[in-house]
Order: structure tokens, then C-alpha cells, then sequence
């Protein structure tokens, strides 16, 4: 056990920083252990861990030993999941972004909020997750997309939370809301266009992971939807089902290069677990606000702000 000399001047929060360090690899242990491990005093280390687990922080098992609770559980979980998808995502971002030559953001469900990456038109790398704020889902092209094939509960919690407005083109209706996640469900494809932001517009597309599940979502920065968006959206489907396959089979489905991407009329469909890619909005009548069946009625989609 540690003496006393070893917790002399050292912070409150340095000791539980210590304290929580001695879980890293999942393990059960006693307070003893946890005191010896982290440098403490045995009645220093009772106190703390005993107020860790009045807050759920960590757990104490029937034979009194300690344990990680739900909370760091979950966020070892989020750390593993965005470390993982971002080193599968990063080749893909490169790639897309090179044949698109515009920016490039995967995003992830971070609570309400989405969490994303991104990469930068030049020699700049792809960021991290935690390098970036996280933005509001229903004011992003990203945001639409996770949302559109999440769980319907989810989608109702987000909704009953409220929907702050960030400019006059926000949705904050939530039947506004549910009709472009239905449209999005039926076409694979998000649009956002000066909703979080004045002049930026931005289209994506979901990812799926293992069980055909969405784990992430592939968005490109565009300037103009009217006229980009049958350009941009077959490098974002190719990008998207790419990313689905690598997350479901574990392997790296190879980016066409630019020239090919741009050329190609529609993306390829997309096999395993994943559904096919949607085809290009607008193909049958030439515009963006063709008609979609929803909820077996013909509707026309959303027109683009003008």
C-alpha cells in the first residue's frame, strides 16, 4: 500500500484521474488494488471511489470489489467505435474528395447532436472526431440522413426536445422534419441547403454498418444543389456503399477515380446487408421536386429554396 508522501499535493482531480485509470482494460479489483495501482492512500481512495460509485461512475460487485460503471463503459464504447470508423473512413474521404474536389464530412449520432470528421480540399489531412464542435442533426444534410434510419423512438425524442432555428431556412416543424426523412429514406439522399448556415448547402448519404444497421453518414460541401447535385451524387453513392462494405465484409471496396466517378450515371448497387443505392433525384422528370410515393400517396418532394 502507498504512504501518505505519495498523495501530498496532488489535486482532487488528479487522484481521480488515477483512480479511473486503474479500469482501463475492464478489470475487477479491490480497493486495495485500485489504492496500490493509483498511488493513494487506502482511506483517500475509499472516499473517492465510494463517491464514483454514488454517481454510477463505477460499479461495486456483491464480493466488494469495483468494476467500470455504464457511464465510462460508454464512452470507451463511442472512443473505440469513432477510432475504428475513422481509420476505415479515412481512405474513402481522401478519395471522394479528390474526385469531387470539394469537402468532405462523415458524421456520427453523438446523443442529439452529430459528431463528424472531415477533409478539406488540399494536402490537409482528415481531422479527428473530438477536433470538431458537434452540430445540430436536424440542420445538416448528415443529421438527415443518420436520423432518416434511426429508430423511430429516437426520432421522437429528438423531436420533442425542440428544434432551434439558426436561420429562415431551418426546419423547425417537426411534420416538416418527418416529411424530409421520408423522403430521404425513399431516395438514400439528404439535402440541406443554408439551413445551419447562410450559402452553404451539402448532400449526404447514409452508412451501413453490420445488420444493415446506419452508423455513419458520407456529406459533400456543395455551392449550388440546383445545378451540383446530379454531379455529386454518384461519387456520394459510390462513397457511401463503399464505407457499408468495408464496415460489413472488412475490407476496402476500391474508389472508382475521379474521371470514372463523375462519369457514371448511377452508383453501383450495393451488396451484402446493405440497400441499394437510391437513384439520382430528379431522374425521371429532370428536377429535384419529382414525385415520391410516401406512405403508399404520391408526394411531390421538397422543392430547393431559392
Amino acid at each position: 500500500m502507498s504512504g501518505n508522501s505519495t498523495d501530498a499535493g496532488r489535486s482532487v482531480t488528479s487522484k481521480v484521474v488515477s483512480i479511473l485509470l486503474t479500469f482501463t482494460d475492464g478489470n475487477v479489483q479491490s480497493l486495495t488494488e485500485i489504492a496500490r495501482l493509483a498511488g493513494l492512500p487506502v482511506s483517500t481512495a475509499h472516499r473517492l471511489v465510494a463517491e464514483l460509485a454514488a454517481g454510477g461512475v463505477v460499479e461495486r460487485t456483491d464480493d466488494a470489489h469495483y468494476r467500470a460503471g455504464l457511464p465510462l463503459k460508454a464512452i470507451g464504447a463511442h472512443a473505440a467505435r469513432t477510432s475504428g470508423l475513422h481509420e476505415r473512413a479515412r481512405r474513402v474521404m481522401e478519395d471522394v474528395c479528390a474526385a469531387t474536389r470539394t469537402d468532405v464530412r462523415l458524421g456520427v449520432l453523438d446523443g442529439f447532436a452529430v459528431a463528424y470528421t472531415e477533409k478539406f480540399v488540399g494536402h490537409r489531412p482528415v481531422s479527428a472526431f473530438a477536433a470538431n464542435e458537434p452540430l445540430p442533426a436536424h440542420a445538416t444534410a448528415m443529421g438527415k440522413a443518420l436520423l432518416a434510419f434511426s429508430p423511430p423512438r429516437l426520432v421522437d425524442s429528438f423531436l420533442q426536445r425542440g428544434l432551434t432555428r439558426y436561420t429562415p431556412y431551418t426546419l423547425t416543424s417537426e411534420d416538416r422534419v418527418r416529411q424530409a426523412l421520408d423522403v430521404t429514406r425513399l431516395t438514400r439522399m439528404a439535402l440541406c441547403r443554408w439551413e445551419l448556415e447562410l450559402g452553404a448547402a451539402a448532400i449526404a448519404a447514409p452508412v451501413f454498418g453490420d445488420g444493415g444497421a446506419v452508423v455513419a453518414a458520407i456529406e459533400l460541401r456543395v455551392r449550388d444543389l440546383r445545378r451540383d447535385l446530379h454531379v455529386m451524387q454518384p461519387a456520394l453513392n459510390v462513397a457511401a456503399g463503399c464505407l457499408s462494405r468495408e464496415l460489413t465484409a472488412g475490407r476496402v471496396a476500391g474508389l472508382l477515380w475521379p474521371e470514372r466517378v463523375l462519369a457514371t450515371p448511377l452508383a453501383a448497387p450495393i451488396e451484402a446487408r446493405v440497400p441499394a443505392p437510391a437513384p439520382v433525384l430528379g431522374a425521371r422528370s429532370g428536377s429535384v421536386g419529382s414525385r415520391v410515393p410516401v406512405n403508399g400517396k404520391e408526394q411531390r418532394s421538397p422543392a430547393l429554396p431559392r
